[in-house]
């Protein structure tokens, strides 16, 4: 009854014609034409859920005296006659529990007795015993999964909300609507706000969540990511009605019932110990409840403004791809973030690009930053930091009021730090390393690299993983490695290292390796940088030809227009070698049981592993690393190769994820790992693994 209350409440308060209630006028927005204005229509029938309120005139002497007819579904009336209720079997099976349950065993067994109709024969089977842990709510499925054996009182619960009921466009004919991520992702925050509202009437802070019962939802950061708590899917309709007990009737009525395109929303539930009336009432009438009032007040523009900036960001993504950019800021962008938190500055300084380098894309102006060797520098706290990290966040899109939501990057973008003590395995770091004492730097391995081998074997493995651009702040590196002026250089004459300043723009010449850096304390990347910003109070400027000026006064190379006469030859980028099976396992040695968690302190435990992840800094979630967890032990426990094609395996990993989505991936025997799972890129996974210390790596002799 949505739209007769928002027609009600704008009409006078001493209104006795109620002339808006009877028209009916309505919006109606084409599903096939995304974009389309709308059409007006007039339809004086108004629905609570199914069932629908067709309000006439009764006579026109009495406009406050209207006639009602009550539209009711005849299918409704069927299944009650027949004993279709709401949730019936998950309430039959918790109403024959024993109040202090604590194993739910019958909810997740899902047990039903299946009877099928007659045959044209008049033959009918006998009855047969199924398992289905999915319950039916009006048209939309309650699935219930077993997190882990030690959390039972903890169930997964899976909705299936048919995505048409929601207005998503392109649904209709069962396929998955365009920007499928972004929809998602507007959905499950819209959900959230019911679920919050739950959860404030269950909260006592005097007793914990097993005493008051909570419901969890996957949390959302900034990013608009691929996630298992909320996806659509396609989902089986309901062929059956309920009967007595937990006996099932099978439908015989002629109807096609091929499945149905869904938004599938994933949460989890706290049911209160030995409270089994409360615990069926969360799980039975508050939840679905609060899941029907959700559909029935879905935000439909809401969800249009999503899918306008998911179209906007792609559009943006293909137009950088295009037209040589690696990176893009668009103007009145709010760059800085609150304090301990990732949400936009209140009162911070609007982002407005130099007039030089502003580009308009999709209709969005903004500062538009090529491919090449960029430099942004300025003062102390001037905000080159925070320009870089809004860079760095672009490789994935942002929600509307991020303040970043149009700040969009090259998707393959890896950010670049020095990493002191990681473990290399067999890296060719030679393009920065000369050579080693007692080593091959065509074939480096060490269990505690130093800042600037660490460094090195950072930008290689991002090289060969596919990386378009690599991000680096002056203030994470080793300065060692990123610079070495004239004076060092002709008091040291035996220097192994070969510094950043001497590859940058052959990354960028030979490799198409783009690199945006922020530098503060040394002038030696302005004779190397093809644009040279500076940002002063936040605001930024192209300083490139005052650059310029300044190396000329210096006798250095002009900004990326002049080589360095002294640059060393051409490196050899490739890496050459292999990986084997031997330690790339989740088993620990000589045990028969598994091994995986994600600990808080930064790393991640499998096998006889323990992988420090402290320097993969462009995880943007915890789910991340919760997925990376999963994803690493997929791939351990599904090789069965000697020899094996680490990026081929990889591929075939994503693939499957692109086609099945991210939850097979999870497993309840590990019970400290977490239920929601968020997509990284394929640029995390391959860093984990080479940060791996029991692995067998061998490269060339």
């Amino acid at each position: 009854m949505k739209r007769l209350k928002s027609i009600m409440a704008s009409m006078d308060y001493n209104t006795s014609s109620y002339t808006e209630m009877y028209n009916g006028r309505i919006l109606i927005y084409d599903p096939r034409c995304p974009g389309a204005p709308p059409f007006m229509d007039e339809n004086p029938t108004y629905y609570s859920e199914n069932i629908g309120f067709e309000i006439r005139v009764s006579r026109r002497l009495a406009l406050d005296k209207p006639t009602v007819t009550v539209i009711i579904p005849g299918e409704m009336l069927v299944g009650k006659a027949r004993g279709d209720m709401p949730l019936k079997r998950l309430k039959y099976y918790m109403q024959h529990m024993e109040n202090d349950t604590t194993a739910y065993k019958e909810m997740y067994e899902g047990e039903m007795v299946m009877n099928f109709p007659a045959s044209p024969t008049g033959h009918v089977m006998e009855p047969e015993i199924q398992h289905d842990p999915s319950y039916w709510y009006q048209d939309m499925a309650m699935e219930v999964e077993e997190n882990h054996k030690l959390a039972k009182d903890k169930p997964s619960l899976t909705w299936y909300v048919p995505a048409e009921r929601l207005g998503v466009p392109g649904t209709s004919a069962g396929e998955s609507p365009a920007y499928a991520e972004a929809a998602a992702d507007f959905c499950l925050r819209e959900f959230g706000r019911y679920i919050d509202e739950l959860n404030q009437e269950l909260y006592n802070r005097s007793r914990p969540d097993y005493e008051n019962g909570k419901y969890d939802l996957c949390s959302c950061g900034g990013e608009v990511l691929a996630r298992n708590g909320a996806y659509f899917a396609l989902h089986a309709q309901k062929d059956y009605v309920n009967g007595s007990g937990i006996k099932v009737h099978l439908l015989d009525d002629g109807l096609s019932r091929p499945p149905r395109m869904c938004l599938c929303l994933k949460l989890q539930v706290q049911l209160p110990r030995k409270k089994l009336k409360k615990a069926m009432r969360m799980l039975c009438r508050d939840l679905p409840e609060t899941v029907e009032r959700f559909v029935g007040e879905f935000d439909q523009e809401g969800l249009n403004q999503a899918l306008e900036l998911a179209e906007k960001q792609a559009c943006i993504r293909s137009w950088l791809a295009e037209n040589g950019f690696c990176a893009f800021v668009a103007n009145g962008s709010i760059l800085p973030r609150e304090k301990g938190t990732d949400l936009p500055m209140k009162g911070a300084v609007p982002f407005q690009s130099p007039l030089e380098d502003e580009v308009e894309i999709c209709g969005i102006r903004g500062m538009g930053i090529r491919k090449g060797v960029t430099v942004i520098t300025g003062g102390g706290y001037s905000g080159k930091s925070t320009l870089l990290d809004a860079v760095s966040a672009g490789i994935y899109n942002h929600v509307q009021g991020d303040g970043r939501e149009l700040c969009i990057t090259d998707d393959t973008a890896v950010t670049i730090s020095a990493e002191d003590g990681r473990s290399v395995k067999c890296v060719n770091i030679s393009p920065f390393i000369k050579w080693l004492p007692q080593g091959n730097a065509g074939n480096f391995s060490t269990e505690h690299a130093s800042g600037s081998t660490s460094q090195a074997a950072n930008i290689a493995e991002a090289v060969d993983g596919g990386a378009g651009l690599l991000v680096i702040d002056e203030d994470r590196s080793a300065t060692n490695f990123m610079i070495r002026d004239g004076m060092m250089k002709e008091l040291i004459a035996k220097e192994p290292i070969t510094p950043f300043t001497d590859r940058v723009r052959e990354l960028s010449r030979n490799l198409g390796v783009s690199t945006i850096l922020v530098i503060g304390g040394s002038g030696e990347y302005l004779s190397v940088a093809d644009r040279v910003y500076l940002m002063e109070d936040f605001c930024i400027s192209d300083v490139t030809q005052r650059a310029r000026d300044i190396c000329r006064r210096h006798g250095g190379a002009c900004c990326g227009f002049e080589e360095k006469t002294e640059n060393p030859p051409a490196a050899d980028w490739a890496q050459r070698r292999k990986l084997y099976a031997e330690g790339f396992t989740s088993y620990p040695q000589g045990c028969g049981s598994e091994r995986l968690q994600v600990l808080d302190m930064g790393f991640i435990v499998i096998g006889d592993e323990r992988i420090d992840i402290r320097g993969l800094t462009d995880i943007a979630s915890p789910c991340q690393l919760e997925a990376l967890a999963f994803m690493l032990r997929y791939l351990e426990i599904r090789n069965n190769e000697q020899e094996i094609s680490l990026k081929k395996i990889v591929d075939e990993l994503y693939d499957r994820i692109q086609r099945e989505g991210l939850d097979f991936l999870y497993s309840s025997y590990f019970t400290t790992c977490g239920r929601f799972l968020e997509l990284p890129r394929k640029q995390e996974l391959l860093a984990l693994i080479n940060r791996m210390r029991k692995l067998r790596f061998e490269g060339p002799a």
